[in-house]
């Protein structure tokens, strides 16, 4: 049976709410341990409480206490303290062989912020999940405008080696937002990279058009192991393109690009065929230009809503690094 938007939105912020069902809500919270640091007075991320004894935790920087359910870095900051003091936790454990997630160790990291937008500390890209704090990225979509009017999208087919989400469909270009990277220059690199677009023309032509959030929780095609959770703000762009110009797959993580109608489009989004996090982008896109509309879909609040949850953990609006 297809599913409705709304469906695939939910597929993506799958967290529960704790407006949906407080009770739910309560007893799932019980499953994980709050990441904290001493000095932030908000928790900064979940972690399932099956991931705890996989973990080489050193009790000369942790303290795990079983009873409040809570894990918090003591080691002092600044902020690079406290990021070799993760990263070495993390390192000892990618060598211990405990979590499949760490096989994909990318040498990237992540910035983690406080609630008053400063970087707290940093974390290795691949195990973000782990520890469930926020991450950022950004998500191109390009388009042609038809002779009838219409428009047409730029898909892309995520390569079949792909180690997450191998061969479905994905944004003309998108990727995670690293430490000490604008959103714009994030969307610049991945344009090239991924879709062989100039950085000149991408500077100079695209349109940031807001951002999308969620909180999700990571099944089996996200690689390594489930039930990991993922809350992350999406920084969403576009840009028109021309005809002659058209993507082209660059750096091996696409397989290929196709001019998809809204039609088509929408249908491969029914059929589950998009990435969740780029089939929300690809909502999105739609609701902006007025192809799901008040009118033609019922769930539309709640649709809209869902694009943009509130999340539970400190969120910085522009990471500046």
């Amino acid at each position: 049976m297809p599913k409705t938007i709304l469906d695939i939105v939910k597929e993506c912020d799958n967290f529960i709410h704790p407006t949906e069902d407080p009770i739910k809500y309560t007893q799932s919270l019980q499953t994980y341990y709050v990441f904290r640091l001493p000095d932030c007075p908000t928790p900064l991320g979940y972690i399932p409480a099956s991931i705890i004894p996989q973990i080489i935790w050193s009790p000369e920087w942790w303290c795990i206490n079983h009873t409040s359910k809570t894990v918090t870095l003591t080691a002092p900051g600044p902020a690079p303290a406290r990021t070799q003091r993760l990263a070495q936790t993390l390192h000892d454990t990618r060598a211990a062989r405990s979590l499949a997630l760490l096989s994909g160790w990318r040498n990237e990291t992540f910035p983690v912020y406080g609630p008053r937008g400063d970087v707290l500390l940093e974390i290795e890209r691949a195990a973000s999940a782990l520890f469930g704090v926020v991450t950022y990225g950004v998500q191109l979509l390009c388009y042609v405008r038809c002779r009838d009017g219409g428009l047409a999208l730029w898909i892309a087919r995520r390569a079949a080696a792909k180690q997450t989400y191998a061969g479905m469909l994905d944004c003309t270009a998108a990727g995670g937002l690293a430490a000490r990277m604008r959103p714009v220059e994030g969307v610049v690199r991945e344009a090239a990279e991924e879709a062989s677009l100039a950085a000149e023309t991408v500077r100079a032509r695209v349109r940031a058009t807001g951002c999308v959030s969620y909180f999700h929780v990571r099944g089996a095609d996200a690689g390594g192991e489930t039930g990991l959770l993922q809350p992350e703000v999406e920084y969403t762009y576009e840009m028109e393109l021309g005809e002659g110009e058209e993507p082209r797959p660059g750096d091996g993580e696409v397989a290929e690009f196709r001019l998809w109608g809204i039609e088509e489009v929408v249908a491969a989004l029914r059929r589950g065929e998009f990435k969740p996090n780029s089939a929300v982008v690809v909502v999105d896109f739609l609701v902006r230009h007025g192809v799901v509309t008040p009118e033609n879909e019922r769930d539309y609040v709640e649709i809209v809503a869902r694009l943009h949850r509130r999340l539970e953990f400190p969120v910085c609006t522009v990471p500046m690094g």
